[in-house]
């Protein structure tokens, strides 16, 4: 069973690692820095476009994320 828990600490491994500051990944995306932040902190849950949007930025493969 996939648990979320587990898709946020993809996600947030993914960020940390990419080329992108998160400054940098929110201007992209055209969020907030703030909402990044709440995303590596696990506060907040990205909407599903924002989701399939940070895949795209950082050649992520949602399936991998999501555990697939």
């Amino acid at each position: 069973m996939i648990r979320i828990q587990e898709i946020q600490a993809r996600l947030r491994d993914a960020i940390s690692t990419s080329r992108l500051t998160q400054a940098e990944l929110a201007h992209k995306l055209g969020v907030n820095p703030s909402t990044i932040t709440r995303y590596m902190r696990y506060d907040k849950y990205p909407a599903l476009d924002t989701f399939a949007n940070i895949c795209e930025i950082l050649d992520l493969s949602a399936d991998e994320i999501l555990g697939l």
